[in-house]
């Protein structure tokens, strides 16, 4: 069977990869400064400049990640995606697909739904926000990082490679 597209991901693809995961397990890990902001403006209906300035340091990585998907997207059409390597069982290789666009969806939703919350003050999507959107987040990387180890270790193909060192 003729591979169809890259035989692994281009280094700007790999570079927006890692730079995309920095930054949502930066805002997964650390909420604070959202969280402060967001218990001053239900309590008192304000918030200090330092609150805004700690929701900033939330905000902009989630607008970042916003702007890296969209160029991830444009560079998976442009240049292309390498193809499912043979060894993996047709509903893994189904799974893994559904996973990839929830995680390119949650990429998208999260950001909009927390520009919503932020910036225009819709309050019902700041907990859609980060009381549903963030539980299925999680779950989906954990999902996609022990697909990758499955790959490596179990499968042995080149996934974990074809994104590290190409």
């Amino acid at each position: 069977m003729a591979q169809s597209g890259p035989l692994a991901y281009t280094l700007p693809q790999r570079a927006l990869h890692w730079l995309t995961a920095a930054l949502v397990f930066f805002n997964l890990l650390f909420p604070d400064g959202i969280n402060e902001w967001n218990h001053s403006m239900r309590q008192t209906g304000s918030a200090t400049a330092d609150q805004v300035s700690s929701a900033n340091i939330h905000a902009y990585p989630g607008i970042a990640v916003l702007a890296l998907v969209a160029l991830r997207l444009l560079l998976r059409v442009l240049q292309g995606v390498p193809a499912s390597p043979s060894r993996e069982p047709s509903f893994f290789r189904y799974a893994a697909t559904v996973a990839h666009w929830a995680l390119y969806g949650l990429m998208i939703a999260m950001p909009l739904t927390g520009i919503a919350a932020y910036y225009f003050g819709y309050e019902v999507v700041g907990g859609i926000h980060a009381d549903i959107l963030k539980v299925v987040l999680w779950i989906i990387i954990a999902g996609h990082i022990a697909g990758a180890l499955a790959h490596h270790f179990y499968w042995k193909t080149d996934v974990l490679k074809r994104m590290t060192i190409g």
